[in-house]
């Protein structure tokens, strides 16, 4: 049996968490699940977003599922930079080597209508983005944030080194593998040096993955190009600041931000029981918070996505996929996903319908 730690957090995070919890419990019965505190309401008890319980919790897990971090009451100078709520997900990512992040998008049959595009362009999209998530801008010193000679300014600085690009770009390689067999891998190498050598270290690494076709896009244009023509993509390889952007824009295509999940995969274990963080991509959302109203169908399909790649249990992932995509073709919606005059489900009616779909 295994123990996963649950990190709920701040915002929509322990609504949802909630939720995906309880479904999990229900396909993984015997297993052990600890909560521990994080973010910003961690800050306010503790002084700190990521105590030294939660830290020693989460490093004696299989697995984490994760809510959300962050709010208002925590913004700008409210809160020294390193003691922010989004501090302690990055010392989560950065201590566990948590650099593979995995961010699946799918609109499922019914959906069509909820997205923003016409539905003959989304219809039937299944794409997945894989980013590096420890390096780049978001990781690489110096920062800096002052004055020079009367003027305000801002350092950052983005630094990759071949190895990094390596281990993400076979991870993206593998998943083609599986699917479509085909990566697009997105940077900017007309005017970056670091893009300069994604390319090349990709196109070094494609070369044992004959199998698999290899296209590149320029980071413009590939987000062009995601509201163009969205089914074109399988696989979206890209650096830690452009695959944050483009899975949120990705995100959309589904109807609601509030459908995505996420993996963020360590190099401890070994494929299809790796140690992994669990999340919805969606954030804390403040303005819904405590109302019942948010989306858990990204906090649900990470749990599933936990048990498929950190506890090798593939029947689970399914049952819980196959329940989401039922209860949606039910018609059960959250706010989110109906228009201004149509009934939908509160955030606990939602999961009570998947789960009985189990």
């Amino acid at each position: 049996m295994s123990t996963i730690a649950v990190l709920p957090g701040d915002g929509i995070g322990p609504e949802v968490t909630r939720v995906a919890l309880e479904i999990l419990r229900r396909v993984r019965p015997g297993d052990t699940y600890v909560e521990y505190p994080v973010g910003g309401g961690a800050y306010d008890r503790f002084g700190t977003p990521i105590p030294d319980q939660t830290k020693s919790g989460v490093g004696q897990s299989d697995a984490v599922l994760f809510g959300s971090v962050g709010g208002p009451q925590w913004d700008g100078d409210k809160v020294p930079r390193d003691l922010r709520p989004e501090a302690s997900l990055l010392f989560l990512r950065l201590h566990f080597e948590l650099f593979a992040n995995i961010r699946p998008v799918r609109v499922y049959p019914g959906l069509e209508e909820a997205s923003t595009l016409k539905p003959e362009v989304v219809s039937g999209l299944d794409l997945v983005v894989v980013r590096e998530l420890t390096g780049g801008a978001y990781f690489a010193q110096p920062k800096e944030f002052g004055e020079r000679d009367g003027v305000p300014y801002a350092l950052d600085t983005i630094l990759y080194h071949k190895p990094e690009i390596v281990r993400i770009a076979r991870v993206a390689f593998e998943m083609a593998r599986e699917r479509r067999k085909l990566v697009h891998s997105v940077d900017k190498q007309n005017t970056l040096e670091t893009s300069r050598l994604w390319r090349k270290t990709v196109v070094e690494v494609a070369a044992d993955y004959p199998d698999v076709t290899l296209q590149h896009v320029l980071v413009d244009n590939a987000s062009m190009q995601l509201v163009r023509n969205p089914r074109q993509f399988d696989v979206i390889l890209t650096e830690n600041m452009f695959g944050d952007i483009l899975s949120d824009e990705s995100a959309m295509l589904s109807g609601s931000i509030g459908n995505v999940p996420s993996a963020s995969l360590g190099r401890r274990g070994e494929p299809g029981r790796r140690f992994g963080l669990y999340e919805p991509i969606s954030g804390s959302a403040p303005d819904i918070a405590g109302q019942n109203l948010a989306n858990p169908t990204a906090a649900i399909l990470s749990a599933a996505m936990l048990c498929r790649l950190s506890l090798g249990d593939s029947a689970a992932a399914e049952r819980v996929e196959r329940a989401v995509e039922a209860a949606i073709a039910s018609g059960a919606r959250t706010r989110d996903l109906v228009r201004q005059s149509e009934a939908y489900l509160s955030t606990t009616a939602f999961g009570e319908a998947v789960a009985a779909r189990l």
